[in-house]
């Protein structure tokens, strides 16, 4: 079976500045995406810090009147750069790196969006809690259909037909007697990791392999 990866569920279309970009330009652009913040890349599109509105208000931006971060500095002078105000290093995961890890990760370094990247550390797309949420709040239905397709039938390749599947909000429970003892902690432990389960009620139960001799 597949798990979804970051790179599954990333946006693409990634609003990103270069070292030199004027910090009023990163202000239009999250003004006009309503984003947080944006990934500063070199010449090679590799990721050498963030800009985010923490980042405008901290080190000497400021906010107008609409609320929006502003930057400091009248008619005539040179502004700041993107490069200037990012904070580094920055923290990215990889396009192959799995959800769980992907929202371990915004948890322990208490951040919203992360840039994405591929194997030769080049950006490649943002993923953000909001897309995290939509992986992880899944219908019943769809958990219960998966586990039964995608573990029960093709990956075990077990008979559904004595087993029972219940899923309510996203606490999954196993019943059933299986041919193999063996395949109860198995097919358990892989309906745990099944995107959007919260827990699973393992009451399965199974035939022992009789001791040869």
């Amino acid at each position: 079976m597949r798990f979804r990866r970051a790179g599954d569920v990333m946006t693409a279309d990634t609003v990103r500045a270069g070292p030199s970009t004027p910090v009023a330009d990163v202000v239009r652009s999250l003004a006009e995406r309503g984003i947080g913040g944006v990934p500063v890349v070199d010449e090679d599109d590799k990721v050498l810090g963030v800009v985010t509105r923490s980042d405008l208000t901290r080190r000497g931006g400021g906010t107008g009147r609409s609320g929006r971060p502003g930057v400091a500095g009248g008619p005539g002078t040179a502004g700041p750069t993107a490069g200037e105000l990012m904070s580094v290093p920055a923290v990215t995961v990889r396009a192959v790196d799995s959800i769980a890890l992907t929202g371990r990760t915004m948890a322990a370094r208490d951040i919203g969006r992360l840039p994405v990247v591929d194997e030769e550390a080049r950006l490649i797309g943002i993923i953000t809690r909001r897309d995290l949420l939509r992986v992880f709040v899944r219908p019943d239905s769809d958990l219960r259909d998966e586990i039964l397709d995608e573990i029960v039938v093709r990956a075990l390749w077990l008979d559904p037909a004595p087993l029972t599947v219940a899923v309510v909000d996203g606490v999954v429970t196993l019943r059933g007697r299986l041919a193999r003892e063996a395949d109860v902690s198995v097919a358990a432990g892989m309906a745990a990791r099944v995107d959007g389960v919260v827990a699973v009620v393992n009451e399965l139960t199974g035939r022992r392999a009789r001791a040869s001799g």
